[in-house]
């Protein structure tokens, strides 16, 4: 049993109530972690600390805060294999995805330590004589990061080597379900000598720590990530306080196959898109629009592909399909298949709890594909989040596009065709923050990310990402000093 504290001040403390909360490892269903439970008394002592550290960190010159950002992705680096096993045994996910993020991590931290230095105001030429003008942009101070259950350490890497890169101090709230990986990670900050105060964390769950986080007085920024109606409830209490908030919310994104598509790539393509992970990531591609002329004989590969899927131990290397995180997302999943069947769309693989060889007691979903799925059904319309997959046919390019954009989240989509002048048009068309042509699933720290509609506001990843952690502050100087009318704006 592992013995989890919160990380405040640059040390690792008990919750002030004395409470903690378990962590159970999805395959095996075992409790294998205590984590301490904050409250609003722990909240407030992390923000306290965030606070009194921000002069120090922000005043620190920039390119010796790349300095120790480098050093924290060198570390990263070295810890890497440890910290994808503490993300399997908390979240349940495939080592050898966990792995590899957990691998590409430092990346997130050496690029925003380039970008740490870079940081430059403007000089516009104003309308004025006799004065100067020009911007400087601005750390806010504290800042709120609020991570999801699925891929800790990568969404806290989009979130964290920014805004300490910009400047701020943090206090970050990973989710109830997989706090242990961001903890252990504290370890690494501190050996890396980030100052104490920069970096806290406070664990516990959303009604209670996140709120109190979120509506903290001296907290000026929240970046959250999480489902759409989560993120609602952080932008609703952050604007009692006009806070600024990034949110990075859900999505039911289009994989979209035309007859023209290399069948082959656009099956592995969809197969990736929605089973990859369990179906559990916001870019998933629960939606599969399939050109009418090819719908029959691709959804046949498709669901000969999806069978041949292995599921078993997530740590074993040909191991295809994890357990789902967490029961309460488990029965979800299976809620969700029910409303599909009894919505009228046609069940051809899976479609419910995989109890068979690898079980394990584990929270097993079958690969789920439902064909004959009208979009206007719920399966089609609500992120399931899970490895369901709903396959609707479309006549042409426009029916595609009406289909794709027919829908509340707006986070990512698929285009599948060697028709170059369709890549361009369908890539303008489709109300997305993210389009993948020929590809899907495809991330980098160096481009922006994130959704329109109910999925989301602002951009993490490359220089906009930094910019989200940047206020803009504009100072005039006269160059004269002239008296002139008080009364005149001038």
């Amino acid at each position: 049993m592992q013995n989890y504290d919160l990380y405040i001040d640059g040390a690792f403390v008990k919750a002030a109530a004395g409470r903690t909360f378990e962590s159970r490892n999805p395959y095996t269903g075992e409790v294998w972690a205590q984590i301490a439970h904050a409250d609003a008394t722990d909240v407030d002592r992390a923000v306290t600390a965030a606070k009194a550290a921000f002069p120090g960190w922000s005043g620190l010159k920039p390119h010796l805060r790349a300095r120790q950002l480098l050093k924290l992705a060198d570390l990263v680096d070295e810890k890497a294999e440890f910290l994808a096993e503490i993300e399997v045994r908390d979240n349940g996910k495939l080592y050898a995805e966990m792995v590899a993020q957990c691998r590409y991590l430092s990346s997130w931290y050496r690029y925003y330590a380039g970008l740490a230095d870079k940081i430059e105001g403007t000089v516009p030429p104003v309308d004025k004589a006799n004065m100067f003008a020009f911007t400087r942009s601005e750390p806010y101070g504290v800042v709120a990061l609020i991570t999801a259950w699925n891929s800790p350490l990568l969404m806290l890497a989009f979130k964290l080597a920014p805004s300490l890169a910009a400047g701020n101090t943090a206090v970050v709230k990973p989710s109830e379900f997989t706090s242990a990986s961001t903890l252990e990670f504290m370890k690494i900050v501190e050996k890396a000598g980030i100052p104490k105060g920069v970096v806290n964390v406070v664990a516990g769950f959303g009604a209670d720590v996140g709120s109190a986080l979120v509506a903290h007085p001296d907290v000026a920024k929240i970046s959250f990530t999480g489902s759409d109606t989560s993120g609602q409830k952080v932008y609703e209490t952050a604007a009692k306080g006009i806070k600024r908030v990034a949110l990075e919310l859900g999505g039911k994104s289009p994989n979209i196959v035309f007859e023209d598509a290399d069948m082959e790539s656009a099956v592995m393509g969809a197969i990736s898109g929605i089973f990859a992970a369990t179906g559990q990531t916001c870019i998933a591609g629960s939606r599969l629009l399939l050109q009418r002329s090819i719908h029959d004989k691709f959804v046949e590969r498709l669901v000969e592909v999806a069978r041949a899927a292995k599921i078993g131990d997530p740590m074993h290397p040909d191991t295809n399909i994890s357990p789902v995180a967490n029961e309460p997302q488990y029965n979800k999943i299976l809620q969700y298949i029910d409303i599909a069947k009894k919505e009228g769309a046609r069940c051809v693989l899976g479609g419910g709890p995989h109890e068979g060889a690898g079980h394990n007691r584990s929270l097993f979903v079958q690969p789920t594909i439902f064909t004959g799925v009208r979009n206007d059904m719920r399966i089609a319309q609500e992120e399931v989040f899970g490895p369901v997959l709903g396959v609707i046919p479309f006549d042409d390019e426009q029916h595609a596009l009406t289909i794709a954009n027919d829908i509340r989240f707006g986070l990512a989509a698929g285009v599948w065709t060697r028709d170059v002048g369709r890549m361009f048009r369908m890539s303008e068309k489709l109300h997305v923050g993210t389009v993948w042509v020929n590809t899907y699933r495809t991330v980098s720290f160096h481009a922006p990310f994130g959704g329109t509609k109910r999925s989301g506001v602002g951009r993490e990843n490359g220089i906009e990402g930094m910019k989200e952690f940047l206020q803009t502050k504009t100072v005039y100087i006269a160059t004269e000093t002239a008296p002139v009318n008080p009364f005149i704006i001038r």
